[in-house]
């Protein structure tokens, strides 16, 4: 149940707080008054699209706030919990819109997505908006009605899913035909290159390190220069070598160490320099025999490497990239090789998604002509209490060819409706009364209504194009909705309005720079003048006020 609403620099609105109470709630005032901004305002703090004109003129933002008591709302608690949103018995939603257009919604001081808050929204509040019958001519919009009426929207999401898969599969079948023609074309050339890539045979690693061993081989006189040098200065050269050198001072040490003790790390690493050169030198030699300087194997080298780059330029990538270019053309051989096979397949698992879809879509049509019985029947009865008591209401379901086959399954539906006693049920767009439409969209919202979960109804001024009897029997549905459910109803019929819990007045007020909008709870003497205004019109006589009274006297009677 919405228990709070603040609204804060939105369009003419600088500051309203608004505390709602279960039942029936009414909006009343004049036209242009306002009632409307606090529908679009709570449309706004449940996720609908906002954008910078929305903002007072000299305001840095608008602001949104709407407090729920969702303690009997087991399905909204759950939600709640799973998104890590949930705190106790109370849920605050928020929206602030900045002057630059930029928006931020908020759920229990969380910031969220909009499409969250969106989410929670329509399971809190459901607004039925006063051009809702323009609408009501769409087949999508009757086709909604009907199976939220019947409890559907879920066996329809399950016919959606495997209408999808059923789709995918036969465009997968039908690309596959498409491309029997180029398949031998690009099999023979996939036969080429893997002939060739198993040919070169590369394996990891093999191009660096070729690579490496022709750096080598490109080099290698210049190695076994440097080595001999090298060995010459450490251990070959008789004329001073490094090793006589530190075996001269290793002796001279030896014969210190004698006399002072602090010498004898010196000779320690002494010794192990004598070491260390004698395996350099060991080590060296070693290397120098394995110098290779074979001009054929440098040759080869030089061969392989130019066949890996070869074939890497030819398919554009780099030779470490092969092994898996080449794994991938062995999958796509793999695949054409066996295409028929494959697509055969394919195409029977595409029948038997084909099979599955029609076996949940007919199952779908079923339960929707039982709902559409009883949805009829429930908005013809309504038609009846709404001041048509000739009036009929229809469902009619065509099924679809297959070919004709859609996501939300293989009926077309159509509301019809006959108003007066005698004439045959036609299309809704072929009605020609406005009032009668008028009616008849809010005897199929009132029901609709009865059949949904959410325990917030807004109605803002579905009533219009209705008058005398049949705006009292107006207000008497959403009465008898209000005794269920939470009912906030915007409207300019007295007959409505007396019959409500609770009654705000929405007025406009200027001091000549500004204008802004003030909601003012009614008492019931406040509420009695408000009836003689809409009554009467400006001027307010005795005997309207005599009659706003008893209009009030006669709604706590009817009610008790």
């Amino acid at each position: 149940m919405l228990m709070n609403l603040q609204v804060r620099d939105f369009a003419i609105v600088d500051r309203i707080d608004i505390e709602f109470e279960p039942g029936m709630t009414v909006l009343t005032g004049e036209t242009g008054a306002g009632k409307s901004i606090l529908v679009d305002a709570l449309g706004l703090v449940l996720g609908e699209r906002g954008n910078a004109q929305l903002v007072r003129d000299g305001a840095k933002r608008a602001e949104f706030a709407a407090e729920f008591d969702v303690s009997a709302l087991p399905n909204v608690s759950s939600w709640l919990e799973e998104q890590a949103l949930d705190l106790d018995d109370d849920c605050l939603l928020r929206r602030v819109i900045n002057v630059d257009g930029r928006s931020r919604a908020f759920i229990n001081g969380n910031s969220v997505p909009l499409s969250q808050l969106k989410a929670l929204g329509e399971l809190l509040l459901d607004i039925h908006g006063q051009h809702f019958h323009q609408s009501l001519a769409r087949r999508s919009i009757q086709r909604d009605l009907l199976d939220h009426f019947g409890g559907l929207l879920d066996d329809r999401a399950i016919v959606a899913t495997h209408y999808i898969e059923w789709k995918a599969l036969a465009d997968r079948v039908e690309e596959l035909t498409g491309a029997e023609a180029d398949s031998a074309a690009r099999l023979d050339l996939l036969t080429f290159q893997l002939q060739e890539l198993d040919s070169l045979a590369l394996e990891d690693g093999e191009f660096d390190a070729l690579g490496s061993e022709r750096r080598k081989l490109q080099n290698s006189g210049k190695l076994a220069e440097g080595v001999g040098r090298a060995l010459d200065g450490l251990f070959d050269n008789d004329a001073g070598n490094a090793n006589s050198l530190i075996a001269d001072a290793l002796r001279s040490v030896e014969q210190l160490v004698e006399f002072d003790q602090n010498l004898r790390p010196v000779l320690e690493m002494l010794n192990s320099a004598s070491i260390q050169v004698t395996e350099a030198a060991d080590t060296l030699r070693r290397y120098s025999e394995a110098v290779d300087m074979d001009p054929a194997r440098r040759d080869w080298v030089e061969e392989r490497l130019d066949s890996i780059q070869t074939i890497s330029r030819k398919h554009r990538v780099t030779a470490d990239e092969l092994p898996e270019l080449a794994d991938r053309m062995r999958a796509e051989h793999d695949e054409l090789s066996h295409a028929e096979e494959r697509g055969q397949e394919l195409e029977e698992r595409a029948v038997a998604a084909r099979a599955e879809y029609r076996k949940q879509a007919k199952s779908l049509s079923k339960a929707r002509q039982k709902a559409a019985d009883r949805f009829a029947a429930a908005v013809t009865d309504a038609m009846h209490g709404l001041g048509m008591p000739g009036g009929v209401f229809q469902v009619q379901l065509t099924p679809l060819d297959d070919d004709a086959a859609k996501s939300w399954g293989l009926d077309q539906i159509d509301f019809l409706i006959s108003a007066n006693p005698g004439q045959a049920p036609q299309s809704l767009a072929k009605i020609a009364s406005g009032g009668e439409l008028s009616r008849m969209s809010l005897a199929i919202q009132v029901i609709a209504s009865d059949g949904s979960a959410i325990p917030t109804m807004v109605f803002d001024e579905v009533d219009s194009g209705v008058g005398g009897g049949v705006a009292e029997m107006v207000g008497r549905r959403l009465q008898e909705l209000g005794a269920n459910r939470q009912v906030l109803c915007v409207t300019h019929l007295p007959q409505v309005a007396s019959l409500a819990d609770q009654h705000f007045r929405i007025s406009k007020v200027t001091d000549g720079k500004s204008t802004r909008t003030r909601v003012s709870p009614l008492a019931q003497d406040e509420r009695t003048e408000e009836l003689a205004r809409m009554l009467g019109g400006v001027e307010i006589t005795r005997k309207t006020l005599e009659h706003a009274a008893e209009m009030l006297a006669c709604a706590r009677r009817k009610s008790a």
